[in-house]
This record gives structure tokens, C-alpha cells and sequence, in this order.
């Protein structure tokens, strides 16, 4: 018998459940909750800066379409360009695009960190039969809670914002003139926008943690 005869063939373990890809995430999530809540909290910052743009140009459009000549006035005050097609600048859009940028980069930056923190426990998994997929998969369930989240939190606070500091500034116009389906379009933009940033910026960290060698968790002191 040859040694290719002797070696012993380990057949191919199937991928695990999503249910228990989702078990784990929870479990990392709640053994890491300041990392969790630190990657929360860009996913809330951002998106409540992007409700808030939004709704407001949202609110601040409707108003303008109203034509009333009382309310112009007050518009105009507010520096509002009532003949313009639409209420956000180039600035505006300068500002919403950093803080998306800025919400990437801290995301991905607490997954990588996430990653370095797990190497013990990823090395672990990989000497029980983990494959690679199911490492990317605990990472992307991970990210998707967190953004899912962290968009939730940040859309309503935003909006909530919006419409606080609307009625403040246009009493009486506002609640009778609110553009429900313009706004829940906005909102709905705003929570696809938060997943795919909370999920585009952890697949760089899933992908170095699928990386990781079995035999890097025995080089990791405690």
C-alpha cells in the first residue's frame, strides 16, 4: 500500500445552518458589546445626518410647492430658494458624502480590530471543521444586525430631528402639509444605505478572518 493509499480521506463537511451562523454572531456580539456599540454608534451618527438632510429637503420642498405667500416669506428669511428645483446643494451633498465615508471607515475599522481580538477563538473554530465560508458568514450576519440596528436608530432620530426643528421654524405648516410618501422614500433610502455600508465595509475583516491559520490560535497569548 502506497502512502497515497494510506492517507485517510476526511470528507467534505457540509455548510452549517444560518440559524446557527446567527447563534454564533449574537454570541461574538454580546462577548464583544463595546465593540458592537462602537460600530452601532458610526451606523446611528451617519444615518441620522443622512434622515436628517433628507427629511428636511423633504419638508423644506413640500413647503415650497405650497405657494403661500406668508410662508414664502418666512422661507426667504430662512435662505430658502424657493424657485429651485430642489432643496440640496452641492455642499449638502458634500457633507452627507464624508459622513457616509467617515461612518465606512470606522465601521471597517472595528471589524479589523474585531478580527485581531477573535484570533484565538477563529483558529479554534478552524481546528473543529470550520470552513472559511462560515467564518465570512459570522461576520457578514454580524455587520447586518449592527447596521440593521444602528440604520433603525438613526433613521428615527434623524427624521425626528428634522420634523422637531421644521415645526419650530415653520409653525402650522409643517404637520398640515407633511409629505408622508416623500419622506418614508427618503427613510427607506437611508436604512439600504446604512446595511450596505455596514456590510460592503466588513467584508475586507471577514475576508482576513477566513485568513486565519488554525495554528495562529496556539501563538496567541491570553
Amino acid at each position: 500500500m502506497t502512502d497515497d493509499q494510506a492517507q485517510v480521506r476526511i470528507p467534505r463537511q457540509p455548510p452549517l445552518s444560518w440559524r446557527i451562523v446567527l447563534r454564533v454572531s449574537l454570541a461574538g456580539m454580546q462577548r464583544r458589546m463595546m465593540r458592537s456599540v462602537v460600530t452601532v454608534t458610526c451606523v446611528v451618527l451617519a444615518l441620522a445626518f443622512l434622515a436628517y438632510m433628507l427629511v428636511l429637503a423633504d419638508i423644506t420642498q413640500a413647503l415650497v410647492e405650497l405657494n403661500d405667500s406668508k410662508l414664502n416669506i418666512l422661507l426667504s428669511e430662512r435662505g430658502v430658494d424657493i424657485f429651485a428645483a430642489t432643496q440640496m446643494d452641492a455642499m449638502t451633498l458634500l457633507l452627507i458624502g464624508l459622513a457616509l465615508l467617515t461612518c465606512t471607515v470606522g465601521v471597517a475599522n472595528s471589524m479589523l480590530m474585531s478580527v485581531t481580538e477573535r484570533v484565538r477563538e477563529i483558529g479554534t473554530l478552524k481546528c473543529l471543521g470550520a470552513q472559511d465560508r462560515f467564518i465570512i458568514q459570522s461576520y457578514l450576519v454580524e455587520s447586518t444586525l449592527q447596521g440593521l440596528f444602528g440604520a433603525a436608530v438613526g433613521v428615527l432620530l434623524g427624521c425626528a430631528v428634522a420634523v422637531a426643528a421644521s415645526s419650530a421654524t415653520y409653525p402650522g405648516y409643517v404637520l398640515s402639509s407633511f409629505p408622508t410618501a416623500v419622506v418614508l422614500r427618503s427613510l427607506l433610502a437611508s436604512m439600504a444605505v446604512g446595511l450596505f455600508i455596514a456590510v460592503a465595509a466588513s467584508i475586507w475583516p471577514a475576508a482576513a478572518a477566513a485568513r486565519r491559520r488554525p495554528v495562529d490560535a496556539l501563538r496567541v497569548e491570553e
